[in-house]
């Protein structure tokens, strides 16, 4: 295989970040640039407060292609020129649900006075100090349409197809290699069950989904079903619970990953999953054959669909049903041209970290300190991970402790790469970050560390460390050891 000399980044968000410093690190490429559609870093993290529609949502929502989105072209605060934007996910009173000391990048202290689950505006401060050094690799307000091979090779090149969203001016770009790093919280899925067409017909804008939540007071006395327990359901049903009309009423299909304990709450009532929409009395049937009507709202916090629009073409293909990314080898490699990459497509993982040891990975094999594993061996990979984890929704699902030992697999193989002369640690290059025993530990114990964390009510705002939670801290765990 010829040395690759040049790399194309999807996304200025995290991962893209990550991507390019330690490709940069590697001091082997000739050219290294990150295409973003906005004209900012941060990706999803800018947040969007006034964006609630946009025309990849429907109800139901069950196609998972998706499209390259035309922006919203905003006025600046200083009225010179309106800026791109597209919607983003974000709440405005989101928080992380992931202690600070297990999210941040491994190179970089969060600022001083950070909550222990930084807010939203805390963490977008932190992506754009963190990606100073690399902003002038960045193309901005440049969206990429499509994206295909070269040649047949399967170390060959990539067409990369891009529009300047401001002048509408397209170009075609030629690099060795792409690394995806857009993210998969673009495409929504609102499930399409029985009634749920003539609902939301006979009620429009009553159905929502997580996305297009900002506020809980929108639902003030308001009858609401919010659906879905994972981190935005629990975090949202918590938000408007308060102010509807209690109880809120909780639907899922299975107990939360991030419930520690069953405990009583007044203020919601949980309930199985809907079965079926009832339009005449704006009603709906749970799996146990009871029913609540009057509804008023309902709000589906049931996740996206990995959706890539600027791969759609590509074959054998990526996306079928939108449950997961095919013919990706340790969820990182397209094994059938590994010279494409994507970064964090796992769920339940830490993903600062995660694009930290994935992109540590892609470095080295990118720059020829690492070999490609053979076809075959990606393969064979890719069989067994849906033999042993299923082929849908579950192939890129890592709860603890998977998340944690897949962290540390990763960590450990880009740190068998060659040593080179020039590069820092001695020839070893950039360090990844690997997890040691607390770490662990705080993984594993982190839904009940957010728990007592929100338990503190507004008073939670004051705390920085787990330490003031009665947890244990690193230092305490060192100290434990040398007695």
């Amino acid at each position: 295989m010829s040395r690759i000399k040049s790399i194309a980044i999807v996304g200025a968000g995290p991962s893209g970040l990550v991507a390019a410093k330690y490709l940069q690190a590697e001091k082997a490429l000739d050219e290294i640039v990150i295409f973003e559609q906005r004209d900012r870093i941060g990706g999803i993290w800018n947040y969007t407060e006034d964006l609630r529609n946009e025309d990849l949502y429907t109800v139901p929502q069950t196609n998972p292609r998706g499209k390259n989105q035309d922006p919203i072209w905003r006025q600046t605060e200083s009225d010179t020129k309106k800026e791109p934007s597209f919607l983003s996910p974000l709440y405005a009173r989101l928080e992380t649900n992931i202690p600070k000391q297990l999210m941040g990048f491994s190179d970089l202290e969060w600022p001083q006075g950070s909550n222990l689950f930084p807010k939203k505006e805390t963490v977008l401060e932190y992506i754009i100090e963190y990606g100073r050094d690399v902003k002038d690799l960045i193309r901005f307000e440049t969206q990429v349409l499509n994206i295909r091979p070269v040649d047949e090779k399967r170390m060959g090149g990539w067409h990369v197809q891009t529009r300047n969203l401001r002048t509408g001016k397209q170009q075609d770009n030629t690099f060795d290699a792409v690394i995806v790093a857009n993210g998969h919280f673009i495409v929504p899925h609102i499930p399409d069950i029985p009634g749920i067409r003539a609902w939301n017909e006979r009620y429009p804008g009553a159905i929502t989904h997580s996305k297009y939540f900002r506020r809980p007071e929108d639902f003030e006395g308001k009858k609401v079903i919010v659906v879905g327990n994972s981190s935005s359901g629990m975090d949202i049903s918590a938000q408007i619970a308060p102010l509807c009309q209690q109880p809120l009423l909780w639907s899922s299909r299975s107990a939360s990953f991030l419930a520690t304990t069953k405990t009583i709450d007044p203020q919601r009532r949980e309930v199985p999953q809907i079965t079926r929409f009832l339009p005449e009395s704006r009603g709906v049937e749970f799996a146990d054959g009871t029913r609540e009507d009057d509804i008023d709202a309902v709000v589906f916090a049931t996740g996206y669909f990995y959706s890539l629009p600027f791969l759609q073409d590509l074959k054998p293909e990526l996306i079928t049903d939108g449950t997961h990314v095919q013919h990706t080898y340790k969820h990182l490699f397209y094994a059938p041209r590994p010279t494409l990459s994507f970064l964090v497509l796992m769920q339940r993982v830490t993903p600062f970290p995660m694009a930290e040891v994935q992109s540590a990975v892609l470095a080295r094999v990118y720059s020829g300190r690492l070999s490609f594993p053979s076809e075959s061996e990606m393969r064979d990979w890719e069989e067994a991970e849906k033999m042993a984890n299923g082929s849908g929704n579950t192939f890129h699902l890592l709860p603890f402790p998977k998340d944690a030992n897949y962290l540390n697999h990763m960590s450990d193989w880009a740190m068998k790469a060659e040593r080179r002369d020039g590069l820092e640690n001695k020839g070893s290059g950039k360090i990844p970050p690997r997890w040691d025993e607390w770490k662990y530990w705080c993984r594993g114990n982190f839904p009940k560390i957010r728990g007592a964390y929100i338990a503190k009510g507004e008073e939670r705002q004051n705390v920085k460390s787990i330490e003031e939670l009665g947890f244990r801290s690193e230092d305490s765990l060192r100290e434990d050891k040398m007695i």
